[in-house]
């Protein structure tokens, strides 16, 4: 998709200083910019490349006057930062700007769905299955039986939603994520075999909610596995059977959540974090990468380490474990000369 400087200082709001019939087709850094992309000026430690980038057009401050001469179209914006990220998230909206449905596709008896929607080759929709408006779902995707599904959403390809799942407005669910697949559950007996536990619960996805790619969300036992609204989960998560992810809450990749567990709202829970499963964890608590949590968590807690204790702690504590052969043969060196 090509733009002219004219087109993309209409969607700013900016200025063109230059030529405005100048088109872009990329997007690139300042530094790296080349004949045909499109690149900003923010931050003023970069400034000295706007005299020898290549791109065609360059966003900026609206007070920048170049000392010395350019090549590059400039577009003149209050925020450069800002107007870059509107332009990428618009670019993106372009992008995504599909509709109609592809074949070969499978939609079954007793689907619905509203305007726009765009059905890629290879997708399969179980039976009674509702679909909003604006919705994207990408090829090799499943939707299984009586799914609901809100406006706006968007499903890359190789999705798999399992039966029953609903799924609300303006979510994003990323290529090989697995929503509502069977929870762990199975009963052991006296010879050491085990008999699975039927899964007969759902996952529900409130508004806002995006799930990285490779993302696994089991479905409930009974009742259901909740992801509420405005949650971001990374790329390889595991969420466990019931369990209850909180408003607004953030979950780095590899972090893996047992079953019934409830988190708050607004929690940070960072990479290769591991919940147990039965416990609470808070409103707006910090759990830094790699630490296990086996017990419940208060509200604004900073937890760290394994088991994790408090962050303050950690750190101090920390210091003592890179010392502690030093500390060992001190006590050693001591405990000879007292004998």
């Amino acid at each position: 998709m090509k733009f002219t400087a004219e087109q993309i200082a209409g969607i700013l709001n900016g200025e063109v200083v230059g030529n405005p019939n100048a088109e872009v087709s990329k997007l690139a850094k300042i530094e790296e910019g080349i004949p045909g992309s499109l690149t900003f000026l923010s931050n003023p430690k970069y400034q000295n490349y706007i005299y020898t980038t290549q791109a065609t057009v360059t966003i900026v401050n609206k007070n920048f006057e170049p000392e010395n001469p350019i090549t590059t179209t400039l577009i003149k914006v209050d925020d450069p930062y800002q107007a870059f990220s509107k332009l990428l998230e618009y670019y993106n909206q372009v992008k995504l700007m599909k509709s109609g449905i592809e074949q070969p596709s499978v939609i079954s008896e007793g689907v619905t769905y509203g305007d726009d929607l765009y059905l890629g080759s290879f997708c399969y929709v179980g039976k009674n299955v509702k679909i909003g408006n604006n919705v994207k779902i990408y090829p090799n995707t499943f939707i299984g039986d009586n799914v609901v599904i809100g406006d706006n959403c968007v499903f890359f390809a190789g999705v798999r939603v399992y039966s029953e799942t609903e799924i609300g407005n303006n979510c994003v669910i990323h290529s090989g994520a697995i929503v509502a697949s069977d929870g762990f559950g199975f009963a052991p007996h006296e010879d050491g075999t085990y008999s699975k536990i039927p899964q007969i619960g759902n996952v529900i996805l409130e508004d806002d909610v995006e799930i990285g790619a490779c993302t696994t969300i089991d479905r409930a036992t009974m009742g259901s596995t909740i992801i509420r609204k405005g949650a971001k989960l990374d790329n390889q998560i595991q969420i466990a059977h019931n369990v209850e992810v909180g408003e607004n809450t953030v979950i780095a990749a590899q972090t893996g959540i047992a079953g019934s567990t409830k988190i708050g709202k607004n929690c940070m829970i960072g990479g290769q974090v591991g919940v147990a499963g039965h416990i609470t964890i808070g409103d707006n608590v910090r759990i830094q990468a790699q630490s296990g949590i086996g017990k419940s968590l208060k509200d604004g807690e900073v937890v760290q380490g394994s088991p994790a204790f408090t962050y303050g702690d950690f750190s101090k504590s920390y210091v003592h474990f890179r010392n502690l052969p030093k500390i060992v043969s001190d006590l050693d060196a001591l405990k000879k000369k007292l004998e």
